[in-house]
């Protein structure tokens, strides 16, 4: 019969129109794990008024097709088995989705950090190794920035083994592997990130035109690159007519290895300093220049690949690996990545990179002036900004009076991942459908120049994408900023501490917690290795917020300030007679404070196992990392001691505090924790103005 209604339906069918089957999102397919809830969902699409059912064990729903194709069921898990089980769906067709676990699901989002692999940290090799659990799962969902909310994403779903969990956010493993070990369910983790995003693109379009400043941000985010598509095209055409108008077009050398090879001598080759301005003896104005230097590569680094940042350059580059071209940018193909770039960057790939001395050659095609760079430049983890060798290959002469001038190429606008909305739209709107059992959320590095709005522009993030999933208040988890950047020896306003500032504000919020990590960032990665902490903390969160755990989850978070007498002089190094101190509450202090002992070294790099002294701002504190200030807003780092439940603050320089701040660097040295092991949360008592508070989404 089936067969039948499929073939008279197929003949009254206009022709060009096809009988739509059963058809699932990539979410829901092979391995997956679905939320034990009593209102999990299942949906997809079909023809138009089309009935199809959904069984799964001895669970069973039926429902019809609506008229746009869009079908949904809702299944009562909340006394479900974990599996494994088939979910069988039939409509016109029929699909089996195999190997279905039910468990927790967490949304793992954000940028970098929380992208960041588990083969990449601290320990990976071991790890990665007893990693086999089939109770553990992601889904990799693949980037996408779209301008409008897409129903559907690319991305597919594996259980934890050695031969997957190489690839599975470092983060959501640990925290995974955490859950599962103290509740015995199963937990899969979407992971849905990307490196280097703020957190505008990551909240609704709806959202975002609430704020009026960041609706005006976003308007002329979209406005710019608008205007820029058409700018550009005007470029791209008018670039090359003045190249071939003022007889200027490149004329590479055939043996391009007489530049690029590794191992050449020196002799003839220019010392520069870059980034800047590539000029000096025999250097040209105008034409085609080399620039070369040597990398050296670790043991540890060698085979695999290496990120390659070249910061903007101002010129055509191509740049060259031991002789072999990795990439370039070329006035013919100029509608691939326009002329001046913010961050340019290359890969080079691991059967590339050797360990020991390798040569990075850039050349660099110059038509209307000096090659430039600008920005930080890096190979991996090594600062490339410093002496270079610069050549001339050819040069070119000066601009006639009578000849035009180059043409000026267009400002860039926001990347597509930058742009209001686009990672929402293309990675959080495909999965709204979806029953979870709350998010992770590791973001914040790339909206720390704007810090004072993200007070703003976070909770606004959170709160819509609670009325987006429409599940109510699930736990929102997030993690502060680790510390990162170089050590500061006077204390004051830091970026990087208004947005931890901006990140703890937000514990107002019901269901969120916070995940304090100052004390496992590096000096030189923004990317710290230790990630197994990061998970553990964000699950013993979870563990005590949703399931009743009495155990701690958090360090010791600021609670008041009191400005009072200091005690008479006990001892050297007592704050002053007659003086005033600040004295600290705090709550979360599970088994009373606790100064750990401060290292004499700072973790530079782990990935190097690259190390450099600490020198102490407050070097006869019990405690560090405290800073104070009176009437005049002038801060100084401060002694500190615990007395009891509480910290007591002071610094000869200031005989009348009014405001105190903890771990208010963007690399602070800190050593205050709770009994149970967490640091205490970096901290102000101030209300006064932020440095960041000018700074804009859009502007």
């Amino acid at each position: 019969m089936k067969s039948l209604r499929t073939l008279l339906l197929a003949l009254l069918v206009p022709t060009g129109l096809a009988f739509a089957d059963v058809r699932l999102p990539a979410i829901i397919s092979d391995h997956m794990v679905l939320e034990k809830s009593a209102t999990t969902p299942v949906w997809g699409w079909a023809d138009a008024g089309e009935d199809v059912s959904v069984s799964l064990g001895k669970k069973y729903v039926k429902t019809r097709a609506g008229g746009d194709g869009k079908w949904r069921v809702v299944l009562d898990l909340s006394k479900s088995k974990e599996g494994p089980f088939e979910l069988k769906l039939e409509g016109n067709n029929t699909l089996i989705v195999k190997d279905v676990l039910v468990g927790q699901v967490w949304v793992a989002s954000g940028q970098s950090n929380m992208e960041w692999t588990l083969k990449d940290t601290l320990g990976a090799d071991e790890e990665i190794a007893k990693s086999e659990n089939r109770k553990i799962r992601q889904f990799l969902l693949e980037r996408s920035a779209a301008t409008t909310p897409a129903d559907d994403c690319k991305g597919s779903w594996v259980s934890a083994s050695p031969q997957t969990t190489g690839n599975f956010t470092a983060v959501g493993y640990y925290f995974a592997k955490k859950l599962n070990a103290e509740l015995r369910e199963p937990v899969g983790i979407i992971k849905t990130a990307w490196g280097g995003t703020p957190v505008e693109t990551w909240t609704s379009r709806t959202a975002l035109d609430s704020v009026p400043d960041l609706k005006a941000g976003s308007a002329k985010a979209d406005s710019e690159t608008e205007a820029y598509k058409a700018a550009k095209a005007e470029f791209q055409t008018a670039y090359p007519a003045w190249l071939k108008q003022t007889g200027r077009e490149d004329k590479p050398i055939a043996d391009l290895a007489t530049f690029a090879a590794s191992g050449l001598s020196a002799e003839g080759w220019t010392k520069v300093n870059l980034p800047g301005t590539v000029a000096g003896e025999g250097l040209p104005e105008a034409g085609a220049v080399w620039l070369r230097r040597t990398v050296v590569v670790p043991a540890g680094r060698a085979n695999k690949k290496l990120p390659l940042i070249l910061g903007a350059i101002d010129g055509f580059d191509s740049a060259y690996w031991n002789g072999q071209l990795l990439d370039s940018t070329i006035p013919e193909n100029l509608p691939g990545k326009g002329f001046v770039r913010r961050g340019k960057g290359y890969d080079v790939p691991g059967d590339m990179v050797k360990e020991g001395e390798n040569t990075l050659a850039i050349r660099v095609f110059c038509p209307a002036g000096p090659a430039r760079f600008a920005g930080q430049m890096k190979a991996g983890g090594q600062l490339l900004n410093g002496e270079w060798l610069a050549k001339k290959e050819y040069a070119l002469p000066p601009l006639t009076a009578a000849q035009p001038p180059a043409p000026r190429p267009p400002a860039i606008p926001l990347s597509s991942a930058h742009l209001p909305s686009r990672l929402f739209n293309g990675m959080i709107s495909p999965i709204l459908p979806c029953a979870i059992s709350g998010v992770l959320w590791y973001q914040g590095e790339s909206n720390a120049t704007r810090a004072e709005q993200y007070r703003t522009a976070f909770p606004l993030m959170v709160k819509d994408w609670r009325d987006q999933w429409k599940r109510g208040d699930f736990p929102f988890l997030f993690c502060q900023l680790a510390n990162f950047n170089p050590k500061s020896d006077v204390a004051g306003d830091s970026n990087w501490a208004e947005l931890r500032d901006a990140q703890l504000a937000s514990l107002s919020l019901p269901k969120t917690g916070q995940a304090v990590l100052i004390d496992i960032g590096e000096t030189d990665d923004i990317h710290p290795r230790n990630k197994k902490d990061v998970g553990d903390r964000l699950a013993k969160i979870a563990l005590a917020m949703e399931h009743g755990k009495k155990i701690p989850f958090s360090g010791p978070v600021f609670a008041s300030l009191k400005i009072e007498d200091a005690p008479p002089a006990s001892a050297a190094g007592s704050p002053t007679s007659g003086s005033k101190v600040a004295r600290i509450q705090f709550r979360h202090t599970d088994g009373g404070l606790v100064a750990r002992p401060v290292p004499s070294v700072q973790i530079v790099k782990s990935a190097e196992n690259e190390t450099a002294p600490l020198t102490r701002n407050s070097p006869q504190s019990q405690l560090e990392g405290f800073s104070i200030c009176g009437e005049d807003g002038k801060w100084f780092w401060a002694n500190a001691q615990i007395d009891g439940s509480s910290v007591v603050v002071w610094s000869p320089q200031v005989a009348a505090p009014v405001a105190v701040r903890y771990g208010w660097a963007d690399n602070p040295t800190c050593n205050l924790y709770n009994d149970a092991g967490f640091p205490a949360s970096p901290f102000r008592t101030d209300a006064f103005p932020a440095k960041t508070g000018a700074a804009k989404y859009g502007f």
